[in-house]
């Protein structure tokens, strides 16, 4: 059985808009390396569209990108995506997969059945996640940034607090410190 990691950019205060992070090779690099550890990528349908409306494009060619960018955006293509709506039922881009039925069933096939772990990068998606006590691992980009709005990390709330163990913590030179957490368990 896989592991269930959450990861994400985050600022101090806790904004996890995608346009707020340092977006540059250093973070890509960071992504990039989670993203070929991991065996599928697990996301709701808002990241779901996010991704999709621009990452085939630089992967195809149709945008203009430095080369580790484009190997991103290829690799990322080749990865599994599972996506989680009860809104949209089809989902086109490489690779695209539905996730129907009761969530903590599926998701726990999911990473019964991906030795190599899945990777969850969905806010909202990892507090339904989370309350159902099903993510075991948290990689964090946490950026030098205080941005003042939102959306922010766990701001649905959760029914109690979450006790984790320091696995690691890496500076980068852009000032972001990726943290790696795992869960406690009792």
């Amino acid at each position: 059985m896989g592991l269930l990691t959450f990861s994400i950019n985050v600022t101090l205060d806790g904004c996890i808009d995608h346009q707020e992070g340092i977006a540059d090779d250093e973070t890509h690099a960071f992504f990039t390396r989670l993203m070929d550890e991991g065996g599928a990528m697990l996301w709701g349908r808002v990241t779901y569209e996010m991704m999709e409306s621009y990452w085939p494009a630089v992967a195809s060619g149709d945008v203009e990108a430095a080369p580790a960018i484009r190997d991103w955006a290829v690799k990322l293509g080749a990865k599994p995506k599972y996506v989680v709506s009860s809104t949209r039922k089809n989902f086109p881009w490489t690779n695209s997969h539905h996730v129907v039925g009761d969530l903590r069933t599926e998701v726990q096939r999911l990473k019964d059945a991906t030795p190599a772990g899945v990777l969850l990068g969905s806010g909202m998606l990892a507090t339904e996640l989370d309350r159902l006590d099903m993510i075991d691992e948290y990689k964090f980009l946490v950026h030098p940034r205080i941005v003042g709005h939102g959306p922010t990390l766990y701001q649905g709330g959760l029914p109690g607090t979450r006790r984790l163990e320091m696995v690691s913590t890496k500076p980068l030179r852009n000032g972001a410190i990726a943290m790696h957490y795992r869960r406690e368990r009792s």
